[in-house]
């Protein structure tokens, strides 16, 4: 089961959200729903109380409503209450709004942008476009990182077909060919840039992007060239395809005379005046 966490938008207000692909439903952090609606102050404090109001009227909808781990203001993911699309317009009913029907219509519209994008995944593409022209990335790093999701897909793809298991093998793989050809497990690489929780590849720059895409693209390639089966297999294959990238990468410096292995990262480059709205968000 793949559950993927997201970030959504109701009148500016932030929602969290997870899109199970197994279930193929969005799942809504109620307590973020309830502070939208209301307006609370403490809208964790607001849910307690209404759910223990609603499980006493014995509502079935918040006795089965799951509980995911979510990253919290403090970064740290946290169990938070969840509720289908469904089940969250059951819970709405109980909470005197103005904007519960907006909300309602907002909530049935992200529901349709994802079945639609999984029909058609162009539209998944131009979704990642807007979302980093948004953050305030350039047109050139975009076009980069777009073509790095493709790569890595394809290399996903073919590590499945090779028996590889999601997870912790895809992750080891991974730390393979990035450590190959960059010197730095993604966990150093992260902490060289002083990251925690955000996403290494959306920190890279330019020509880090170029060499990775290098990297997994020849793992890639003579992964279908051989045909490894297992993971066992594949670190060898890993290992060669992230070799490529470093020989590359070893040239460019020497014509250089400076690493291109940086501590830049999206805040160092972001337009300067999303950053200015990001901190007005905070």
């Amino acid at each position: 089961m793949t559950k993927k966490q997201a970030i959504q938008l109701f009148e500016e207000r932030k929602v969290r959200t997870v899109w199970d692909d197994e279930q193929e439903k969005w799942y809504f952090s109620i307590v973020d729903v309830c502070g939208v609606l209301t307006d609370s102050p403490n809208p964790r404090n607001y849910w307690k109380v209404l759910k223990h109001r609603l499980v006493k009227e014995g509502n079935e909808t918040v006795t089965n409503c799951n509980q995911l781990k979510l990253k919290a203001e403090d970064g740290k993911m946290r169990l938070t209450d969840v509720a289908d699309t469904e089940q969250l317009f059951r819970i709405i009913q109980s909470i005197p709004s103005p904007k519960a029907e907006p909300f309602k219509q907002w909530m049935a519209q992200v529901a349709s942008q994802r079945l639609d994008q999984m029909q058609d995944p162009e539209l998944s593409i131009d979704q990642a476009i807007a979302d980093y022209k948004r953050l305030g990335y350039s047109d050139a790093w975009i076009n980069q990182r777009i073509k790095s999701i493709e790569v890595r897909k394809e290399l996903t793809d073919e590590w499945k077909r090779t028996g590889v298991k999601e997870g912790l093998e895809y992750a080891s793989l991974t730390d393979i060919i990035t450590r190959e050809w960059s010197g730095f497990t993604t966990k150093q690489y992260k902490h060289y840039k002083g990251l925690k929780k955000e996403n290494l590849r959306d920190n890279m720059t330019n020509l880090e992007i170029a060499l990775n895409i290098l990297a997994e693209a020849s793992a890639t390639e003579i992964s279908k060239d051989r045909d490894p089966k297992g993971f066992n297999a594949q670190t060898q294959v890993a290992r060669e395809g992230g070799s490529v990238a470093k020989a590359a990468r070893k040239q460019l410096e020497s014509k250089l005379g400076r690493s291109v292995i940086t501590k830049d990262k999206a805040s160092d480059y972001l337009l300067p005046e999303n950053d200015e709205s990001q901190q007005e968000d905070k």
